[in-house]
């Protein structure tokens, strides 16, 4: 005996947003720049009391275009600390993270100073996942002075800034004397 399903009948306009939800565009790729080291070790903590800058907690969730989780996906950051320096011989402000069964990933660090060099703040992004193609890219920071208040217009004033997508809203959070940073960054990778 055969069964009988009455359905509303969906526009076209309902099924393309259905569809569009479920597709994520891939995050844009930036440059990796010349102070990437392998190897990094595993530590969600790169901010210690003492460290110039802001304290920092960047989060975010790895996805495949497919909207898919990406639990397991290894992400390696590395950036300058909060006076605008590297650390070329050490492993400071440098991690290899893995996202967690949700596809989830947060470190805590410090807003990037400025070096010499480069103009806006920035945190590089290596991702790797399981069937994707890597991803290179880099994280800025709407607050950036360099942006003057608008960074929809002014994103285009460091080069190396490859797409508006890239420079992300910050909150801030805490009491005064214990103020951190917010930002959220989810990355999303194409298929091998």
């Amino acid at each position: 005996m055969g069964a009988l399903v009455i359905m509303a009948p969906l526009s076209l306009a309902a099924v393309s947003r259905a569809w569009a939800d479920s597709v994520r565009k891939p995050t844009p790729a930036a440059v990796l720049g010349p102070f990437y080291r392998r190897l990094a070790p595993h530590s969600s903590v790169l901010y210690r009391p003492g460290d110039p800058g802001i304290p920092l907690q960047v989060s975010g969730t790895v996805y495949s275009t497919k909207g898919a989780k990406l639990p397991g996906a290894r992400i390696e950051i590395w950036q300058a600390n909060g006076a605008g320096f590297y650390d070329t011989t050490g492993t400071r402000y440098r991690d290899t993270l893995n996202a967690n069964i949700e596809g989830e990933y947060a470190v805590l660090t410090a807003i990037p100073g400025h070096y010499p060099g480069r103009v806006c703040q920035h945190v590089h992004y290596l991702v790797h996942a399981d069937g994707h193609k890597p991803l290179v890219t880099q994280l800025f920071f709407a607050t950036d002075t360099i942006f003057a208040g608008d960074p929809d217009r002014n994103f285009t004033r460091d080069p190396l800034i490859t797409s508006r997508e890239l420079v992300r809203p910050v909150l801030m959070s805490g009491a005064a004397h214990s103020i951190v940073a917010n930002v959220v960054f989810d990355l999303v990778l194409e298929t091998a």
